[in-house]
């Protein structure tokens, strides 16, 4: 990203590993910390507090960027020689030689670490429940070699927050955390759809494996069907956890925003794409915001 700090002010010497990190990308970190603001706010409701736990929406921000960082260079690692064919990825560290392989685990084993203090913070149920979600992320970038849709196995890995956001206040899992993360699952399907677009040419090339290669000329119908699916499953999730009326005008604005992605897909140049999937951050935040007022809400009276 031009301009950004990581390129003018950073050391030389750390440039390449806060690239492979993404640092210059914040919107990676914002999805995977946004299941676990929503499941937050979903919890303060349930619980009958004012609002969701601060220590807790500060410890998934500080591993939503650790893990975020450690999972991308794992992925960095296993896809470094498809990233030499893709024209977006082979300026990455580690396919253009900036960064070797070991310097790369090295960096993600001191992310991981990190990951892990922030996890030892809550209680032993979230801990067991963080430390399942590695089996998921091991197994991703393996999957755009295998299956169709390797966004779909991004999205259990991306959406495990909407877990731990519950059970970091309950200690166990209820219907509203599985609802809210089913619905973060098919947020990302359709989120990353629109994401994969910019790569089509290059994909087919490569011969790596995306939904938007696989839904083809339906691009547009899918992801609209996943966005859809995503606001019937977070109604749910609020329904079930008692949520009321502001809770669901969120809702309704996270709904309008998804519709408004949907109607600029059509025809969408690379870039156009690329803003598109970034605005999700917003998105996102609309739904958390609805959640975190309407406990404070609920509370006051």
């Amino acid at each position: 990203m031009s301009g950004h700090w990581v390129d003018t002010r950073a050391p030389q010497a750390t440039r390449p590993f806060l690239k492979l990190a993404r640092m210059e990308r914040p919107i990676g970190w914002w999805l995977l910390l946004l299941p676990c603001w929503w499941a937050a706010g979903l919890a303060a409701i349930a619980a009958g507090h004012p609002y969701p736990d601060p220590w807790h929406c500060l410890l998934f921000l500080i591993g939503a960027i650790a893990m975020r960082g450690a999972g991308c260079t794992f992925n960095d690692i296993i896809d470094r020689k498809l990233d030499a064919q893709v024209a977006r990825t082979r300026g990455r560290p580690l396919p253009s030689g900036q960064v070797t392989v070991r310097a790369a685990a090295l960096f993600m084993v001191g992310l991981s670490l990190i990951g892990l203090v922030v996890l030892l913070q809550f209680n032993a149920f979230t801990i067991a429940a963080g430390i399942a979600s590695l089996v998921i992320v091991a197994i991703y970038p393996f999957m755009k070699r295998i299956t169709n849709l390797p966004q779909f196995v991004l999205g259990l890995a991306f959406s495990w927050g909407g877990l731990l956001g519950w059970s970091a206040v309950f200690g166990r899992l209820d219907a509203p955390a599985f609802l809210i993360y089913a619905a973060a699952v098919v947020w990302t399907v359709g989120y990353d759809t629109i994401y994969a677009l910019q790569d089509i040419e290059d994909d087919v090339i490569a011969g790596i494996k995306s939904s938007a290669r696989y839904f083809g000329d339906h691009g547009r119908e899918a992801i609209a069907l996943c966005f859809a699916l995503a606001v019937v499953l977070a109604g749910l999730a609020a329904w079930t956890a008692g949520g009321g009326p502001i809770a669901f005008a969120g809702l309704a604005a996270f709904a309008g925003h998804l519709g408004w992605q949907v109607s600029r897909i059509k025809g969408a140049t690379s870039p156009v794409a690329l803003a598109i999937f970034r605005s999700n951050q917003n998105a996102g935040l609309l739904l958390a915001t609805g959640f975190a007022l309407d406990a404070l809400a609920r509370s006051a009276f």
